[in-house]
């Protein structure tokens, strides 16, 4: 299959991924998925599974809504991208989470199964970090009133961190606890020291063809604009190096899973990459201005998870920022087998991390681990 290289998490991971125009056959993984499927039923009596739309800020929006009991804490759940929807992957790494959480996630705009529901002319103008962050504050306050909480667990990962951190800055009221994975602090930060694990790694490795690649755009990022392209060149080579998935120059398990996920067809599968080419260019200048390093003080508690060979939104900015910041409660957790995909890459102490520190946050008496 003709593939076109393409940035599709502003997190950001460069992949291979099919021309927007071409959408997979999956029939050949029918049974497959049908499996899946039967293996994520959910009956139990007080459980709850479901996915539906829901119009926020004038685009329908898709839910995901998935727990074996609807007593248990809510986790809102903010993917990347800012077109990488969760959804297609779940299946991979949530059902244990399930047990203790309600797992709430949804396709934001422009992105999977929420692409297919609005022209793009329709919400062109509406691509800006505060829309999404607006959005996500009316699906809490949604959740909040249909599952009948007083608050929720506000959860990012890469994208989904400056939504979710920036949410939870506005809407404090609305979450017991913020918990970023992937977090983004600065971009031009990350941008650098993504840049020079990358050369580091080429150079120990004597690859020349990288380092070629990498010194056309040194110094990076310099003074000149952040371009796709630049992006692109500097990011492969990080995660060439274990800076996606740790340990892996690839991370075929994640881009794969669409194919195999009970909740997408195949036209799903093909707004993912259209959604990608469509929202990138929109966001990205303001991406590059992110900025959460002048935030001091943060009004609810808040626990990061931190991949030690994340060079993707690398951790030690993370890291660095936690440390300073005054907040109810704080807590860094280091995942050492993990790079930027910490929930698939090392899930069960992604569950037992939830429960020890952040899960004790929702208990009027509790108090987590320290």
């Amino acid at each position: 299959m003709k593939t076109i290289a393409l940035i599709i998490t502003l997190g950001l991971s460069v992949c291979q991924i099919a021309r927007a125009d071409q959408c997979p056959d999956i029939d050949a993984y029918q049974k497959a998925r049908e499996v899946i499927a039967d293996l994520g039923r959910i009956e139990a009596p007080n459980g709850v599974q479901a996915s539906y739309k829901l119009k926020v800020g004038g685009v329908e929006q898709w839910l995901n809504v998935r727990g074996q009991d609807k007593d248990n804490p809510i986790i809102l759940f903010v993917h990347g991208g800012p077109a990488s929807p969760l959804t297609p992957s779940l299946w991979q790494f949530q059902r244990p989470l399930e047990e203790y959480f309600t797992m709430v996630t949804w396709d934001q705009r422009g992105a999977g199964k929420t692409y297919n529901e609005a022209e793009e002319a329709e919400i062109s103008d509406s691509i800006h970090i505060a829309t999404y962050v607006q959005d996500a504050i009316s699906i809490a306050e949604h959740v909040r009133s249909k599952y009948h909480k007083q608050k929720l667990i506000l959860m990012g990962h890469s994208w989904g961190t400056i939504v979710g951190m920036q949410a939870a800055l506005e809407r404090p009221d609305l979450f017991h606890a913020y918990v970023g994975i992937g977090q983004v602090i600065n971009t031009r930060v990350n941008e650098e020291v993504s840049f020079d694990y990358a050369v580091q790694q080429a150079t120990l490795h004597d690859n020349q063809p990288a380092l070629e690649e990498l010194q056309s755009i040194a110094p990076y990022p310099g003074d000149q604009p952040i371009t796709r392209e630049r992006i692109i060149k500097a990011r492969k080579w990080a995660q060439f190096y274990g800076g996606l998935t740790a340990f892996r120059a690839e991370s075929k398990y994640y881009y794969g899973a669409p194919r195999l996920s009970p909740e997408y067809s195949a036209q799903d599968i093909c707004a993912i990459n259209k959604g990608s080419l469509f929202t990138l260019g929109r966001v990205l200048p303001e991406f590059l201005q992110v900025d959460f390093k002048p935030v001091e003080a943060f009004p609810i508690p808040v626990v990061m998870f931190m991949g030690r060979h994340d060079y993707t939104t690398p951790s030690q900015p993370t890291a660095e920022w936690l440390e300073q910041v005054e907040a109810p409660y704080k807590k860094a957790v280091w995942f050492e087998r993990s790079a930027h995909m910490v929930p698939w890459e090392e899930p069960g102490r992604t569950l037992v991390s939830l429960l020890e520190y952040v899960r004790p946050l929702t208990e009027a008496q509790g108090s987590p681990s320290l």
